[in-house]
């Protein structure tokens, strides 16, 4: 394994599923796993960088780039969907030394982080799920936007707008640093085939079945911004009503960024269900 302190967003590196997987690995202790979301130029850094510091404190924090994103490789060749995603994880949890783990998805991360406790369930503990897929729901023009990006400051400045309740921390230099992200070499052509239209299969592909989330014995804590543009809150409250061992979290003035525009109440929120009795 090697490490980049040059890229912040460069961390350690595994092969895991014949895919170079790059990671972000901080802190000691109990593994806690963050998965993140699927919007063009995001990275594990990019998704977690302001509440890892919080949670590595207590917990050894390992965030993969998954299949498809930020600086893991890209193959040609591949079909991306649930199936592929979910392998590549436990793959990766094997190459980093990690037999079970707490998990924390966001949005397409919690999507996968259901899959993997449904598909390995005596690898997952507790699950936090952040603004996340995981039912069907009708494909919101927020969701249509993010995964339709073309690349354009202007378009990243628009799709990281839909992403924030409060537009003001909208600044110039962080639409500046997702759009070059977002334009890396082969990056879009990547992008653009992951989630094609029409883009409502997606939504049903990434969901689980009702009768699948009724039978889920994880503990799960669902955390939602009221003001979400991208994912709708009904789909936190539906699974919430189906998995038994559930709570939920709602934050008022707020997006799909509750770990930034939330971030202090997120970490206390997530911090105490993960070490509840």
């Amino acid at each position: 394994m090697t490490e980049t302190q040059a890229n912040p967003e460069i961390g350690r590196n595994v092969v895991a599923a014949g895919i170079t997987t790059n990671y972000l690995d901080q802190g000691s202790g109990h593994p806690l796993v963050m998965l993140h979301g699927s919007g063009p130029g995001v990275t594990a850094w990019a998704n977690w960088r302001l509440v890892i510091p919080a949670f590595s404190e207590k917990y050894r924090v390992v965030a993969p780039d998954l299949a498809g994103f930020g600086y893991t490789e890209r193959k040609a060749g591949v079909n991306y969907n649930l199936d592929f995603w979910v392998d590549h994880l436990a793959q990766f949890l094997d190459a980093v030394g990690i037999e079970k783990c707490n998990l924390i998805g966001n949005s397409f991360g919690g999507a996968l982080s259901l899959a993997l406790a449904v598909k390995h369930p005596q690898r997952v503990e507790r699950i936090v799920l952040m603004g996340s897929v995981g039912t069907s729901f009708t494909l919101t023009e927020g969701l249509d936007q993010v995964w339709g990006y073309e690349p354009s400051f202007e378009n990243m400045r628009e799709t990281v707008k839909t992403f924030a309740f409060d537009k003001s921390i909208v600044n110039d230099a962080l639409v500046q640093s997702r759009y070059e992200a977002s334009v890396r070499p082969g990056y879009q052509e990547s992008y653009s085939s992951l989630f094609p239209h029409p883009r409502q299969r997606h939504v049903d592909a990434l969901a689980q079945p009702d009768e699948v989330l009724q039978a889920l014995q994880n503990r799960v804590l669902l955390i939602h911004g009221r003001d979400d543009a991208v994912i709708p809150m009904a789909s936190t409250l539906k699974m919430h009503s189906l998995i038994p061992k559930s709570e939920v979290h709602l934050f008022g003035q707020c997006g799909h960024w509750t770990q930034i525009e939330k971030k202090d109440r997120f970490i206390s929120v997530v911090q105490d269900f993960l070490s509840a009795p």
